[in-house]
């Protein structure tokens, strides 16, 4: 199915997923009752801290995320590795809430940001005909990173301080990662693409978005809004999973254990994901996104069984394995591939923004008394006016043909 230079660019994207987790919510909310204990700060604060971080790196992306487009990729991807690994570092010496601001603001920046979206463009950008099992098998890395290391997290946690987590990381980044780049994408450069038939490939007829075309476009923004339903809200479920543990009495280790299946469920989705990708188009697929996602809101509203934690984490990762993928194919094929690394800069910037609104909306609403089953019914409501738009748009999708 792929050549030799296929494969080395879809690993590449599978391990720099992978390692974007530690810059991920489900990853540092894992560490949210440590740092709280350690700087003695409330779930608020705490949001707050991390949602105005959150905030800043988004900003920041927009800008250092396009220079991907104008510089060689191996390059760019070992600038990341060497911002990720300091981030890392500096976040096992977090003192004060001060210190704390900025090493969340790298950790996101670095891992979340940057990270996913050298991944992601690098393989959108690449390939044409494949690009849905491509990318479906690059954010494969990110699916097992949430299958393993909650867990993982969480047994380390009983062993030894989470300073000492943070310092491993960050040598491992550094030993492995330049190498893994060197190995994988050495010689990749701008104009590097997948081979097809040119007969019958679409990318040179389609028009070549400039980002500021984007930017006029109204189904930009209607697509945005379903795209981003589902990392504020995941990530206001991971960064505040305690609340939720606690509110609802599950015990410590059944949101862990239900990283498993929501993991497992993103993986098969993924999977089966980018098959119907390259059949059908993200364009017609984008509508039944965030379905999965409105009835995990629904499970979260209604029930309070431990059971039910595992079916709320499984329809979420369901949803997250088809945005993973849409979120980078549907742009490809509605704009075109040339400028894609300033138009993905500006939708991962977006991405991260939503998380920080997540995270902000989420710390406010519990700081204010509201239940679980309240931030639950917001969320609803969220997802069900942005398919209502989507639902009268979803025929206009279409690119436009030079």
């Amino acid at each position: 199915m792929f050549n030799s230079l296929s494969l080395k660019v879809i690993v590449f994207g599978f391990i720099f997923t992978f390692f974007s987790s530690f810059g991920q919510s489900f990853f540092l909310g894992l560490f949210n009752s440590s740092i709280r204990e350690t700087l003695s700060i409330t779930h608020g604060q705490f949001g707050s801290i991390y949602a105005s971080a959150t905030l800043l790196s988004s900003f920041l992306l927009i800008w250092v995320g396009k220079k991907i487009d104008d510089i060689n990729i191996f390059k760019f991807a070992f600038y990341v590795t060497l911002l990720l690994s300091f981030s890392c570092f500096l976040f096992s010496k977090v003192f004060s809430v001060t210190f704390l601001f900025i090493a969340v603001f790298l950790m996101r920046f670095s891992g979340q940001g940057l990270m996913s979206h050298t991944a992601t463009t690098t393989i959108a950008r690449y390939f044409t005909k494949s690009r849905g099992k491509a990318l479906s098998a690059g954010w494969f890395g990110l699916s097992t990173a949430e299958f393993i290391l909650p867990v993982l997290i969480v047994y380390l946690l009983t062993i030894t301080a989470w300073q000492n987590i943070w310092i491993s990381i960050s040598i491992l980044i550094l030993i492995f990662l330049p190498l893994a780049s060197f190995f994988l994408i050495k010689k990749l450069d701008f104009d590097t693409r997948e081979q097809v038939n040119t007969n019958n490939s679409e990318t040179k007829e389609i028009k070549q978005w400039k980002r500021i075309e984007v930017l006029k476009d109204y189904r930009f923004y209607i697509v945005c809004l379903n795209m981003l339903a589902m990392p504020w809200i995941a990530t206001g479920v991971f960064v505040y999973q305690s609340f939720i543990t606690e509110a609802k009495e599950w015990g410590s280790f059944v949101i862990a254990q239900s990283f498993m299946v929501y993991s497992i469920l993103s993986v098969v989705t993924l999977l089966g994901s980018g098959f119907l990708i390259d059949k059908f188009t993200s364009r017609k697929l984008l509508i039944f996104m965030n379905i999965p996602l409105l009835f995990s809101t629904f499970v979260l509203f209604l029930f309070d069984n431990p059971i039910t934690s595992f079916i709320f984490l499984g329809l979420i990762g369901i949803s997250n394995g088809l945005a993973n993928v849409l979120g980078s194919s549907t742009w490809a094929e509605i704009y075109g591939v040339k400028f894609i690394g300033s138009i993905k800069a500006l939708t991962t910037a977006l991405m991260v923004f939503s998380t920080a609104f997540g995270t902000a909306l989420f710390g406010l609403l519990i700081d204010r008394g509201f239940s679980i089953e309240q931030i639950a019914m917001v969320s609803f409501i969220y997802i069900c006016i942005s398919l209502i738009l989507l639902f009268f748009v979803r025929n206009k999708l279409n690119p436009q043909y030079i």
